[in-house]
């Protein structure tokens, strides 16, 4: 396949810092970072943004909490005078009053609330440092502001990630995101096994919690049975439901790419290094370049990117790729 044009999304990751320790992500289970040391610069967003003219849509998430960004609004604001669509995924700790009326100020045009329980006992067990009432006053709290204010955006989503310890809560959660006025429940897996690392070397933690909590390990009549409920009550209650796959291994036709993702968008880090996607995880997986280095055009008409890209395409995928969720069309 021809290295495709420039892409029209990205996605960003404007700080690694985060104020949870999530069970399922990367985060607990290395160092704390600090957040203005890792956090983009706005000058390097400038820079990476306008390399690519043709840009429409930045997801400005990675494994940090993206409230946490000291020059988040510079980057929204920005965005918005291009013509930009932005938007993130928040675990809506930090979302005050004032913050929310100015991400409807800025015209933010999504915004994904992470909930992956009903119950305060499930939630906070499973998102570390936070506390799910503060988490319902903060929403409700943007909710009212978008009232008041007749504002249709940012689209608002609750995303619930489906583990063995929390998949019986999501009816209610169902019943939540209706009672909190969220129009869309995602819900979504693990977004990797971390099959490919060493069992005993530096990934050992996550993937032993992925082998535990995993739905796909084990998909059972039970777990169909709560999606169907969850199914059946979103649409009594108007609420728009994405449903995983528990079970799939989809297989790519012949000659066509697992996944698209390389094609036609790329992972920044916030230190600059440039991945395919953000499903890996880590700093050290499948690095294709380094924008202290080479400007991100030549970064995605480089070697490592078309080298990638043709391993993609083969029945040989890249190892990280293997134990991605959505290479294998569970996610």
């Amino acid at each position: 396949m021809m290295t495709p044009e420039l892409p029209r999304e990205l996605q960003i990751e404007v700080t690694g810092a985060c104020n949870l320790r999530c069970r399922m992500c990367l985060v607990r289970y290395r160092e704390p970072l600090d957040r203005r040391r890792a956090s983009i610069d706005f000058e390097r967003f400038k820079a990476l943004v306008g390399a690519l003219p043709e840009l429409e849509k930045v997801t400005l998430q990675g494994l940090g909490e993206p409230l946490m960004a000291p020059e988040l609004f510079a980057m929204l604001e920005y965005g918005a005078a291009r013509g930009l669509r932005m938007g993130f995924n928040t675990n809506a700790t930090l979302l005050t009053r004032a913050t929310a009326e100015r991400l409807v100020d800025v015209q933010l045009d999504w915004l994904h609330v992470s909930l992956d329980g009903a119950t305060a006992a499930t939630y906070e067990s499973i998102r570390e440092g936070s506390r799910f009432d503060k988490v319902e006053r903060n929403v409700r709290g943007l909710v009212e502001v978008m009232r008041a204010r007749g504002a249709v955006r940012p689209r608002l989503s609750i995303v619930f990630v489906a583990m063995r310890r929390n998949l019986a809560e999501l009816p209610d959660v169902v019943r939540l995101a209706a009672a909190w006025g969220i129009p869309t429940l995602r819900v979504q897996n693990l977004s990797h096994s971390f099959s490919d690392t060493d069992p005993a070397g530096d990934y050992q933690e996550i993937r032993e919690f992925a082998e535990a909590e995993a739905l796909w390990q084990s998909p059972s009549a039970a777990a169909d049975g709560v999606l169907d409920d969850a199914r059946a009550l979103a649409a009594a209650l108007g609420v728009q439901l994405r449903l995983p796959v528990l079970d799939g291994e989809a297989a790519p036709p012949p000659g066509q790419p697992g996944c698209d993702w390389p094609w036609r968008s790329a992972y920044v880090r916030q230190d600059g290094r440039v991945q395919p996607c953000c499903m890996l995880m880590g700093a050290d997986r499948a690095i294709l370049g380094d924008l202290a280095a080479a400007p991100f055009p030549v970064i995605w008409r480089g070697a490592g990117y078309e080298a990638f890209r043709a391993a993609l395409v083969t029945d040989k995928p890249p190892d990280v790729c293997r134990g991605c969720s959505m290479y294998r069309g569970v996610f």
